[in-house]
């Protein structure tokens, strides 16, 4: 590898959410912070130059969205999906969450249903109560470690009258990887109840080996489906701010534009655009070699668990850098597991209740450290355990 992801950078004190929030969120400092969705490692070498040459440069003025940009994109896209983006159906945004209330403005009414597959990333649910929709579950359904979709149930939801479906694909907290028929049966069911997707690609890049990610879009043109990618995630640059969304339909994409324009939101930032252009021009060997880290991350957070049959059961993820942690044979309530994490192991992780009700008893745990790191977490929880 030319990259060492078993570095250790002490971010205290650089504004980090996860490690200078912590005093808010968990009530203490003396943890570890294996919660918000971002990784302890450096970005790549190529955005750091390339930030550091825009830098450099000493006006930060109003900026333009260069074709350099949007070219190095759809390279990305075309080499690792075989997905051809034509250039007008992208849609620039200032982040995953603002553009996801915008297309649900834009795409449904007041009142409408949307429908959520839960457990699911929190700000789903706040996307829809945010805007005056309707919330619609459609759980995921579990046995043993293995999630799958309610496709029978997701059916009776659609035939009820919602308007529109959140996927989220790489699914996260649970990280699945949707197979090819999976999501034929959800193109299936919107094509018959003219449901729009909104689908939230963000982890795509971020799939372990023996998996593979598929764009919904590269499997439909018939159905409206607009979906959110960003280099955010792949890249450690979720701080930078930008990424887009891919509306297949020019009617939904004037719709969103609209709502963009009435909110005068501007995504525009040189440094973002510098990082966007950098890391899907320059970052696939650094993303390669992460994978290879991640997955060997992932199968020693596994073996620990199962060598010393602890009560808690790993879902087997997918893709994405996060594992969800079933801790319910602690017998515990959601607050007392909160409580057993923070003061008896001194971890900081997510909460699953924080993903829906469909969560309760769960954690979401952060594996995108040095492997030091999460061996010193995972004794802690050990020793919690004993």
């Amino acid at each position: 590898m030319t990259h060492d992801f078993d570095q250790l950078i002490d971010r205290t004190g650089s504004a980090s959410v996860k490690l200078d929030a912590c005093k808010a969120v968990f009530g203490t400092e003396d943890i570890i912070p294996l919660w918000v969705a971002d990784m302890d490692f450096a970005a790549p070498r190529a955005v750091i130059n390339a930030l550091m040459q825009r830098a450099e440069h000493p006006i930060y003025g109003y900026s333009l969205y260069p074709e350099t940009m949007f070219t190095a994109m759809q390279s990305w896209f075309l080499k690792r999906y075989d997905w051809t983006i034509q250039r007008e159906t992208i849609v620039m945004c200032p982040g995953v969450v603002p553009s996801m209330h915008a297309a649900i403005m834009s795409l449904s009414d007041v009142g409408d249903k949307v429908i959520i597959q839960s457990p699911v990333y929190p700000p789903f649910f706040s996307a829809v109560n945010d805007t005056g929709r309707e919330v619609q579950l459609n759980p995921l359904r579990l046995v043993d470690v293995c999630y799958s979709m309610d496709i029978e149930h997701l059916e009776q939801c659609a035939a009820s009258g919602a308007k529109l479906l959140l996927l989220c694909s790489p699914h996260n907290p649970v990280g699945r990887v949707w197979r090819q028929e999976e999501l034929e049966s959800v193109l299936d069911i919107a094509r018959r109840y003219q449901l729009t997707i909104i689908s939230d690609e963000i982890h795509a890049d971020l799939v372990y080996p023996q998996y593979r990610h598929i764009p919904l879009a590269t499997l439909a043109d018939d159905v409206t489906i607009v979906t959110a990618v960003s280099p955010s995630k792949t890249f450690n640059i979720a701080g930078l701010g930008l990424s887009c969304l891919i509306v297949n339909h020019m009617q939904h994409r004037k719709a969103i534009n609209t709502e963009f324009e009435r909110l005068h939101i501007s995504a525009c930032n040189p440094f973002s655009i510098t990082a966007f252009e950098a890391a899907y021009q320059n970052g696939e060997q650094w993303l390669d070699e992460l994978l290879i880290y991640l997955d060997e991350t992932r199968r020693y957070v596994l073996d620990y668990f199962e060598t010393n049959q602890l009560k808690i059961k790993v879902t087997p993820s997918q893709g994405t850098y996060l594992l969800w942690l079933d801790c319910r044979q602690l017998t515990l309530n959601d607050e007392q597991l909160k409580a057993f994490f923070i003061e008896k192991a001194r971890v900081g992780m997510n909460t699953g209740i924080s993903f829906g009700e469909e969560g309760s008893g769960f954690m979401r745990m952060n594996i995108a450290a040095p492997r030091v790191v999460i061996q010193q977490a995972l004794d802690r929880i050990k020793q919690a355990l004993m």
